[in-house]
């Protein structure tokens, strides 16, 4: 293999806070260790259609606390084809890019998989993803900043809940993935959360009217991951239709879940695994995911990053039942 000279960073897919943390990181530690910089703008998409340009030091100053993504971000479709991915090839060999580090969560982690098998290219990535859904590392950029912007708007709907008698459903982020819906359940002392892992068969709203409001509660928030057939709205309105008698509203969070100012544990992770991911390839790795995992950085293939959903702990669930008794 070549020796590295140029590494090439770039955003994709949904952004979350503290990519530019990460990406401050990157920057700075590939110049630390004598690598160029360049920044890829409008990931993959932006990749094929040469929207780069070379950083310094002073490019990434005064981000580390900004929400969002410097470089923006955009899914592509054109990078989902071998046509799309061979004109990212030819602009990597044009600008001289000699590495890759992908900034995002599981769609393009695949894609930097694809891509590095295609054409033979060291790609490094890097968890960004408010979803906390990729293996192989317990925490992903983003998602501590989210849950906290969560709890922070379901303790403002507990007001109001209780004042009226409602049930709230209070839809967040998560199609795939319960991480966000289940802990924001237990930070802010929600009464059930209805997650797309639940595999018992049983009907989760029966189980929270039959524990939670038929025995003495008033008022109740029940947390729902977000899905296209049976979100928030669709256990409103079989509330509606099964138990009449309840007042009942939605609240769907949506993006702003996503915006914000990063906490400070996804700063210091964003940056513990930008500097990672350059000394990954200065040690020679290829292919692999940073990651963090009982607070060490660990090296993770791409294969098992990306690989089946990652599974919530039990007592998690546990603690959830108990506690909302």
């Amino acid at each position: 293999m070549n020796r590295i000279k140029t590494i090439g960073v770039l955003t994709s897919g949904g952004d979350s806070p503290g990519m530019n943390a990460a990406i401050r990181a990157v920057t700075r530690a590939a110049i630390a260790n004598g690598f160029r910089m360049m920044a890829i703008y409008r990931g993959y998409e932006g990749l094929i259609h040469d929207e780069i340009r070379e950083f310094h030091t002073e490019d990434v100053s005064g981000i580390i606390g900004r929400g969002g993504t410097i470089l923006r971000t955009a899914r592509s479709k054109d990078f989902m084809t071998p046509e799309g991915r061979e004109k990212a090839y030819e602009v990597m060999k044009r600008r001289e890019i000699d590495a890759l580090v992908v900034i995002g969560g599981n769609g393009s982690l695949t894609g930097a998989r694809l891509f590095a098998q295609e054409y033979d290219i060291p790609c490094i990535g890097l968890p960004g993803t408010i979803d906390n859904d990729l293996n192989g590392t317990d925490l992903t950029i983003g998602y501590d900043t989210t849950l906290n912007t969560i709890m922070e708007c379901v303790d403002k709907i507990r007001d109001t809940a209780n004042s009226h008698e409602r049930i709230f459903f209070v839809e967040v982020m998560g199609r795939d993935a319960g991480f966000l819906a289940q802990n924001s359940a237990i930070a802010a002392g929600a009464e059930a959360a209805i997650i797309p892992e639940d595999s018992t068969g049983a009907d989760q709203l029966e189980q929270f009217i039959g524990r939670g409001i038929r025995k003495s509660k008033s008022s109740s928030i029940v947390i729902v991951s977000e899905s296209p057939k049976c979100g928030a709205m669709y256990y409103a309105e079989r509330v509606k239709k099964e138990y009449p008698e309840y007042d009942v509203r939605v609240s769907i969070l949506g993006h702003l879940q996503r915006g914000g100012s990063p906490s400070a544990a996804d700063r210091i992770l964003a940056s513990r695994l930008g500097v990672g991911a350059i000394q990954a390839l200065v040690d020679g790795q290829r292919n692999v995911m940073i990651g963090i995992r009982n607070d060490e950085i660990v090296y993770v293939p791409f294969s098992q990053a990306v690989k089946s959903e990652k599974p919530i702990k039990q007592d998690i669930l546990d603690a959830q039942n108990i506690l909302s008794t």
